[in-house]
């Protein structure tokens, strides 16, 4: 029989993922340096990172990439945070996931796809 997990933990995660889309850099450094799992994922596959990348916050993910986050998970759609970032027109989040060696190949569409798609090529040097 599974046990439930506990409340407060499930608390805390969804806190973590609500961070990771407001761009709290500090806070999700400090919880991950405490020992919080840097690439926890919500019910969708989406990891701190491809939230904090998604909703367009570099210094988020500069914080979680900087903590051994990975920059080229995919979630439960194949979407990679690079991707994502191209799709939603961050620059800056783009330029901190290249540094941090996102793959343009990964994922489905690809990140090199999707700045094709939508005219960045920009995006790709």
């Amino acid at each position: 029989m599974a046990t439930e997990p506990d409340p407060k933990l499930v608390e805390l995660a969804h806190q973590l993922f609500d961070d990771a889309r407001a761009g709290h850099d500090e806070r999700l450094g400090a919880y991950v340096d405490t020992g919080a799992p840097v690439d926890l994922t919500d019910a969708s596959g989406n990891t701190l990172l491809m939230l904090a990348a998604y909703h367009g916050h570099p210094a988020a993910v500069a914080a979680l990439a900087e903590r051994g986050a990975d920059v080229n998970r995919l979630n439960d759609r194949g979407q990679s945070p690079l991707a994502g970032a191209i799709f939603k027109g961050e620059d800056e989040v783009v330029r901190v996931l290249r540094e941090h060696g996102a793959d343009l190949d990964a994922g489905t569409p690809s990140a090199r796809a999707t700045a094709e798609m939508f005219g960045r090529p920009d995006l790709l040097e």
